[in-house]
């Protein structure tokens, strides 16, 4: 007998089973720096909030409505994320959230391009932000 949840379990690293059912970090931050939103082809949406210090990244956050995979990534996002430079959070691909999981299906890479376009639009909402702070308190 073939169990398909059985396999699931079984496939996964301990990594990404951490990483995909872990929701602490699933929250809407009001007072974010940089936010940015993105919804992939297969529907899954990610908005990340991020909290900058001293041009860090000191707290991150996300709101999610997608698959264990998506929320995955998301969380392997953070972890890579926390605690870095703008200029090295701009350095973070795909292929890092990925290898980071250790065990996300090939055929699911797309969530990983997802949270990295989210989490680049929030990088940008930051920059925007730094560059013209009267406007923050306007965005919607």
């Amino acid at each position: 007998m073939n169990d398909p949840q059985a396999n699931f379990w079984q496939s996964h690293s301990i990594k990404f089973l951490e990483a995909a059912f872990r929701t602490d970090r699933q929250e809407r931050l009001a007072n974010a720096d940089g936010r940015g939103q993105k919804t992939g082809d297969c529907g899954d949406s990610v908005e990340f909030f991020l909290i900058v210090r001293d041009d860090h990244i000191q707290n991150m956050a996300y709101h999610l409505n997608g698959c264990v995979n998506t929320n995955a990534c998301a969380n392997a996002l953070v972890d890579l994320a926390e605690g870095l430079s703008l200029s090295k959070a701009w350095e973070i691909t795909p292929e890092d959230v990925s290898g980071a999981l250790e065990s996300l299906p090939a055929d699911h890479f797309h969530c990983a391009e997802l949270t990295i376009g989210a989490f680049y639009l929030a990088l940008a909402d930051v920059r925007r932000n730094q560059q013209s702070p009267w406007k923050k308190p306007y965005r919607q």
